[in-house]
C-alpha cells in the first residue's frame, strides 16, 4: 500500500475539467481584482446567474481607484451563452450585441481561449485562462487611436483562500 500525502497539501480540485465544462463552472460568486495598467485598479465581486437555459448573466461591481487616488463605485454586465467547446459573450443591452466568441483549448495545466473584437477604430484582443487552482483570468489589450491600455482581471471563487 503506497502512502498518500495528507489532504492538507493536495492541490485544490479545479472545476475546469475540459472546454465543455467551463461554462457550468462559472455559475456563482467570484471575488475580482483588476488592474488597468497605469490608469486604475478595481476590487469587487462578479456573479454569474442563470437567466435562461444555456445563458448566464454576468454582473460585476466594485470600487475603482484611479491613478490620481480618486475612487468611485462601478459596475458592468454581460451575457455569457454556452457554445460547443466554450462560450459567447454578449453586451447586456436591450438587444444583446456580440462582444466575442471564445473557443477553449487545453494549454498545459490550464485551459485558454482568445478572441478579437473591433470597436471601430479600436481593437480589443481578449484572452481567458482557466487555471488549475480554480481561478481564472481575463485580459483585454485595447489598442487604437482612442484607447491604449491593458486590463487584467483575476477571479477567485468567493470565499476561497488564495493559493
Amino acid at each position: 500500500m503506497s502512502a498518500q500525502p495528507p489532504s492538507s497539501i493536495l492541490p485544490p480540485q479545479a472545476p475546469w475539467d475540459g472546454p465543455d465544462t467551463v461554462f457550468d463552472a462559472l455559475a456563482g460568486a467570484w471575488a475580482l481584482a483588476r488592474t488597468i495598467e497605469g490608469q486604475a485598479t478595481m476590487t469587487g465581486t462578479a456573479v454569474f446567474t442563470e437567466v435562461a437555459q444555456d445563458m448566464l448573466k454576468y454582473r460585476e461591481e466594485g470600487r475603482i481607484r484611479l491613478a490620481d487616488g480618486k475612487e468611485f463605485d462601478g459596475h458592468r454586465e454581460y451575457l455569457f451563452e454556452r457554445a460547443p467547446g466554450g462560450f459567447v459573450v454578449h453586451f447586456a443591452e436591450t438587444r444583446p450585441r456580440l462582444f466575442h466568441a471564445i473557443g477553449i483549448e487545453r494549454d498545459g495545466a490550464a485551459l485558454a481561449g482568445s478572441a478579437v473584437h473591433l470597436c471601430t477604430p479600436d481593437t480589443y484582443d481578449s484572452s481567458y485562462r482557466f487555471l488549475p487552482d480554480g481561478s481564472f483570468e481575463i485580459r483585454h489589450a485595447v489598442r487604437g487611436p482612442r484607447k491604449d491600455y491593458l486590463s487584467a482581471t483575476v477571479f477567485t471563487r468567493q470565499g476561497a483562500r488564495p493559493g
